[in-house]
């Protein structure tokens, strides 16, 4: 271990923790065009906490004509939420408003991405700024915005070499590149269950069925075994970085983990009978996509020294854990003891600002150099810059890694309450803002509970006011991932929300 990175580790874990302060929030100003969905339904709702933001009204095309124009002219792939999908109007902090300006609390940010709150004020100001100064130059002239942001990022890892692109699968495209330019090596190692991109390269590394094709795409890539301590073959309740274990039972010492020992050995078989010559390994710190899905501790230190030995290079992908999320480390890598030779990142990394960047080695940005005159046209531009500085500025002046710790923990620990209280929630897990709910049939079986069943459950807590994420081989897994400049009081109003919403769905089954 470097020097460097021994001051990063110091630098940015979490020794204390200062939670963000909640603003008071005066209730909000109603209009005649604003209802509050805590009004909706027949039940009694949870109360929605106050906020001090009221919406424009909404004055664009109709519902009905929105549904007419997806059905036409988009895409017929069916992504949306809902039956009747939520068209949305705008939004501030952790709030999204409808066309109708009914509220919403929205706990899974636009996938995971919105990471320091919808329009944010210092982010937007910044964004006009730059927006009246220049937008766009292409990376054939230089920029300061483009210097600046490096230099910012640049402190948060030890010795980067950083390019800057626009999404996260083109993103892990050019960390596939690099892999392969550097070992000189073709396979590269993926996780079942890992979500890593959807573009014809990356889906070779996307491991969830519903993203795979009947036609040949991203060859050269392999699956290995997701060390899943709640549903694979070995875990115990000791396993996880989390503040919630799983319900399964083990015999391990407290230094000692027989799972993380078992799905080592997956992982070594992988090696040994698929694998001709390993080129690199892609991992998520924690996975996003299947649910939330967190390792065995060390598991990722043993299987990077596996890598090595054999001349690949080890890949974080830190679209989704990175940025303080995760709470007690800045990037998701650090809460497993490990360095990668290639970071990956988006989402969060622009706050919903179309962003993303790998960063990686000096010896392995020279090997690519020497095979490929690398160009991005729209990579690295003024405008995503500007905007990229200034959400690095707001997660550090308002304390949002730590928020993330602390507000985190306390919503993973309220949630495992509810795992207590009912059989159908099988797993609580996660880490800072970001949690997984696994549902299940009982918790005996481990079985996913039917995805009707999740839907209604899903639909209601939309009803209540409450938006949520899915996640998971069946859609089985609810995900929550916040904005990280979310309170305790928010919190109080989700969980007693999801809370209502399981409790109706059993009181249906039991009619």
């Amino acid at each position: 271990m470097t020097l460097a990175w021994r001051h990063l580790l110091r630098a940015l874990y979490l020794e204390t923790s200062t939670p963000r302060t909640p603003k008071a929030c005066p209730s909000p100003k109603v209009g005649a065009f604003w209802t509050s969905v805590t009004k909706l339904g027949l039940h009694t709702k949870p109360s929605m906490p106050p906020c001090d933001f009221t919406p424009e009204r909404y004055q664009s095309l109709a519902y009905n004509r929105v549904l007419e124009i997806h059905k036409q002219h988009l895409s017929p792939v069916l992504t949306a939420y809902f039956s009747e999908p939520l068209l949305l109007h705008q939004g501030h902090m952790e709030w999204l408003f409808d066309y109708e300006g009914n509220r919403y609390l929205d706990f899974f940010s636009g996938i995971v991405t919105v990471s320091v709150g919808h329009c944010h004020p210092k982010v937007n100001a910044v964004a006009q700024k730059q927006l009246g100064r220049l937008w766009h130059t292409s990376a054939v002239f230089f920029h300061p915005p483009i210097h600046e942001y490096a230099e910012k990022l640049s402190a948060l890892l030890p010795e980067p070499v950083i390019f800057l692109m626009n999404s996260g699968s083109e993103a892990n495209d050019l960390a596939m590149l690099m892999a392969r330019a550097h070992s000189n090596n073709t396979d590269i190692i993926s996780f079942r269950g890992a979500y890593h991109g959807c573009s014809p390269y990356t889906l070779g590394l996307t491991n969830v069925g519903f993203y795979k094709m009947e036609l040949p795409s991203g060859m050269g890539c392999q699956s290995t075994m997701c060390p899943d301590v709640f549903c694979g073959p070995w875990g115990g309740s000791h396993c996880r970085d989390s503040p919630v274990q799983t319900i399964r039972k083990c015999s391990c010492a407290p230094d000692c983990c027989q799972a993380k020992d078992q799905y080592i050995e997956q992982f070594k078989d992988t090696l040994n009978t698929s694998v001709a010559s390993i080129a690199g390994f892609f991992a998520e710190p924690i996975q996003g996509v299947n649910g939330v899905v967190q390792y065995p501790k060390g598991f990722l230190k043993e299987a990077f020294e596996l890598v090595r030995e054999r001349g690949g290079v080890c890949i974080a992908d830190e679209v989704q854990t990175g940025f303080g999320r995760l709470g007690s480390h800045f990037w998701g890598f650090q809460t497993h003891g490990v360095l990668p030779d290639i970071v990956t990142m988006a989402k969060g990394i622009g706050n919903g600002f179309p962003m993303a960047a790998v960063v990686t080695t000096p010896e392995i940005a020279k090997s690519l150099a020497k095979r490929l005159l690398h160009f991005n046209t729209f990579g690295g531009n003024p405008m995503a810059c500007a905007v990229g500085s200034s959400v690095l500025e707001v997660i550090k002046e308002e304390n949002l890694q730590e928020n993330s710790q602390e507000v985190g923990t306390y919503m993973l620990l309220k949630f495992a309450k509810l795992r207590d209280e009912f059989e159908i929630v099988g797993d609580v897990r996660g880490k800072g803002l970001m949690i997984g709910i696994e549902m299940v049939k009982d918790k005996t079986s481990r079985q996913p509970l039917p995805r009707e069943e999740v839907n209604q459950i899903h639909q209601d807590c939309k009803r209540m006011g409450l938006l949520i994420g899915r996640g998971g081989t069946f859609s089985q897994t609810f995900r929550i991932a916040p904005s990280m400049c979310i309170t305790k009081p928010e919190v109080d109003f989700a969980v007693e929300v999801f809370r209502s919403a399981v409790i109706q769905h059993m009181e249906s089954q039991d009619k």
